[in-house]
Formats: structure tokens, C-alpha cells, sequence
């Protein structure tokens, strides 16, 4: 059936309409780079400068934990501490080190509002985990208590959850675990301090745990440093029936004496 003349013009207008409010939107406020501020071309990108600091987390790295080995020892390794104490989730993956602009990036996101920066990030996390999400039914972030909650006004591990299920098409399900506990802040503590700081502190929502009940689940977090908070965040959606858990983060942490532990 042919749509009347008068249905194309208003369709037509309304697009013009659309890309005029988006360019002048780009002069009262032009891009700029989400690392140091210079105008760029596109909204939520990199200058070539900043890109070039990026460091994406290649091949090779330990299969379980996802932490890069200092050189390739071969496909399919598994780091010595992995076997000697095997983590709660299946696999896990990161797309950056926590340096630099990408550190630069997770403040951004997690304390300053810029949660346009998700998009961005989530493309990232969807190259650097793309066998984590293929082996994943649904996505669940890691909960921010209400406390945190309400002075954040929105969940930054919930944002690129959201971003990453519409570049994967794979189901995002919020509100199905639960921060029970107003834990302290991990940074600066060591790992048994952080394994205690989140010691159940997670909770599967009572009538939630049908949702991904004998389904793989997908974990998303900003960023991975001892494996603590994800670590408690996976026994719960396993003791509440989850399948496996995988875990995908846009950044993790490895310092120099992180490293040799992998080495």
C-alpha cells in the first residue's frame, strides 16, 4: 500500500527536525574526548592521543581468571593460583588496565554522572568477553547498596550492564540481587580485608531467583581487583540455582605484584 504524500513529507520533516536539534546540539556542546577533554569528531570518544594509552587486555592470560601472563606460555594455561584455589565463577574477562585514561573513564562513569561514557565502555567489554557472553544466557550487574545507591543516583556496573545487553541482545536482569550490607570502600584494603568487607553481603531477591534458575549468568562489574566482590556476588546467584557464573568487567587491576603471582 502506498503511504499518502502528506505521511513521507511529515516523516521527512520530522527526521530534518531531529538531525537539526542533533547538530545544534553538537555547537552548544561539541565533543570531547572522554580522556582529556580536546574536541574530537564523534560524542563519547577518544583522541587519537588518548587512544594510544588505552591498554587492552590481549591473549595471553590465564583461561580462568582472565589475568594476563607476562609471556605466552602456550593456549589454554591456567595460572598456579587458580588451580590451587579455584574462584566461585567459571570464567572472567576484562577489557583495559585500570590505568590512565581507562581509570580515567570508571571515575568518570562512577562518581562524576557521566554515564554516557557507558556506550563506550560496554563496546569495549563486548570485543574483550565475547566467549563469556556467547556461553551466557542473561546479564546481572553487581548491586550498589540503597545507601550508595541514592548519593551515586544511578548503578555504574548497571549502566554498562544495560549497554551490553543491547549490543548482545542477550536478556539483562536488574533488580534480582541485592547489596544487603552497606559494606566499606574495597580500595585500600587487601584481599582478606576485601573478602571479608563483602562476606554476605549479597542476597538473591526472594521470588527473583526463577529468572535465571539453571541458566548461565553473566556478571558485570566496572572493574576486577582481588576477584572479592564478584567472588561473593557469584556464590549467591549460585546458591540461589544459577547454572555457571561468568564474569565480564571493563577494567581490572594488576599491579606489579599481582603480576608475578601469573608469571
Amino acid at each position: 500500500m502506498d503511504l499518502p504524500v502528506s505521511f513521507i513529507a511529515g516523516d521527512r520533516l520530522v527526521s530534518a527536525c531531529r538531525h537539526a536539534g542533533a547538530s545544534l546540539a553538537r555547537l552548544v556542546y561539541p565533543p570531547v574526548c572522554s580522556g582529556c577533554g580536546s574536541m574530537t569528531g564523534t560524542p563519547s570518544a577518544l583522541c587519537a592521543e588518548c587512544w594510544r594509552t588505552v591498554r587492552f587486555i590481549e591473549r595471553p592470560y590465564c583461561e580462568v581468571t582472565g589475568l594476563p601472563f607476562d609471556h605466552d606460555r602456550g593456549e589454554g594455561l591456567v595460572s598456579p593460583q587458580a588451580i590451587a584455589t579455584p574462584p566461585a565463577y567459571s570464567r572472567a574477562r576484562a577489557a583495559v588496565f585500570h590505568d590512565g585514561v581507562a581509570r580515567k573513564m570508571v571515575h568518570g562513569l562512577k562518581y562524576s554522572d557521566r554515564a554516557d561514557l557507558a556506550r563506550m565502555m560496554a563496546g569495549w567489554m563486548a570485543r574483550a568477553g565475547y566467549e563469556v557472553i556467547g556461553d551466557s544466557d542473561v546479564i546481572i550487574a553487581v548491586p550498589l547498596h540503597r545507601g550508595r545507591l541514592l548519593s551515586r543516583r544511578y548503578n555504574q556496573s548497571a549502566e554498562l550492564a544495560r549497554k551490553l545487553a543491547g549490543i548482545s541482545g542477550k536478556r539483562f536482569l536488574p533488580g534480582v540481587l541485592r547489596r544487603i550490607r552497606a559494606t566499606q570502600q574495597q580500595v585500600g584494603l587487601g584481599l582478606r580485608a576485601r573478602q571479608e568487607n563483602v562476606r554476605g553481603a549479597f542476597l538473591t531477591v526472594p521470588g527473583q531467583a526463577q529468572r535465571f534458575l539453571g541458566l548461565k549468568v553473566l556478571l558485570i562489574d566496572d572493574v576486577l581487583t582481588t576477584g572479592a566482590t564478584v567472588e561473593a556476588a557469584t556464590r549467591s546467584l549460585l546458591r540461589a540455582g544459577a547454572a555457571q557464573v561468568n564474569v565480564l568487567t571493563f577494567a581490572r587491576v594488576a599491579s606489579r605484584g599481582e603480576a608475578t603471582l601469573y608469571a
